[in-house]
């Protein structure tokens, strides 16, 4: 018997510790969450920056995720490609379209979103800004494709994944390729001729759920303790009996 508590109480040590890493772990994951959400929250409410400020920012560190930026140019909406999405519950398409620079720089514009039904710019041509533009939008990265994406189709232009190098070298010459920004800038919502295609529509709430998941984590820590304790005084107990 005296074996058998040793090793329940050793198993049951192991145990308790892991959880408690677990939840200490969350904690972490708590503050570096909080510390995005007021990053992203100032950044957003900030005054734009021009394209030049926010490539130097990425030169430096990478870091531009979600800082305003201006642009001024003409967009060439021949090019234009269609990344899968659902907004407020409708299937549709993010619409990204080249923007050329007065500065002969490249920004994959991200413009905005147009139902299932409105993917062909046919069907939605008022909305085909032609001429300079000047537009604000929010920096964003490209991205990498997730395990349960599925895969680009560039010949059908359906994109399920932002891939930025991908999507420019579908549409863009090898000269344009060059005069690539290194990020999408997603467009805020502003008056687009036919309502089409909607901007502002990034998503700026994060989940965060980590003090939730900590809590459970410590509460199993604690539910451990318990049980062990409740076992250990019984075998004991019995033991003195005996």
């Amino acid at each position: 018997m005296k074996r058998d508590l040793i090793w329940l109480t050793a198993l049951a040590t192991i145990a308790f510790a892991m959880l408690v890493a677990l939840g200490f772990w969350q904690l972490q994951r708590l503050a570096w969450k909080q510390g995005l959400i007021e990053r992203i929250e100032t950044r957003v409410e900030s005054e734009p920056i021009s394209l030049s400020k926010a490539i130097a920012q990425w030169k430096r560190s990478g870091d531009v995720d979600y800082l305003r930026v201006r642009l001024d140019g003409t967009f060439d909406h021949d090019k234009e490609r269609h990344y899968y999405t659902i907004v407020d519950g409708k299937a549709g398409w993010r619409v990204i379209t080249p923007l050329v620079t007065t500065g002969k720089q490249v920004v994959m514009a991200d413009r905005g979103f147009v139902l299932n039904e409105l993917k062909d710019a046919k069907s939605r041509a008022a909305g085909q800004i032609a001429g300079l533009a000047s537009v604000v939008g929010l920096a964003r990265k490209g991205a990498t494709q997730d395990p349960f994406a599925p895969d680009n189709s560039p010949e059908k232009n359906s994109w399920f994944w932002r891939d930025l190098e991908g999507m420019a070298r579908s549409v863009l010459s090898p000269q344009e390729q060059k005069w690539l920004v290194p990020f999408f800038v997603e467009l805020e919502a502003g008056p687009v001729p036919g309502g089409w295609p909607k901007g502002g529509v990034t998503r700026l709430e994060l989940p965060n759920s980590h003090l939730q998941y900590a809590l459970t984590w410590f509460g199993l820590a604690g539910g451990l303790l318990v049980v062990v304790a409740i076992y250990v005084i019984g075998r004991l107990r019995q033991r003195s009996i005996s």
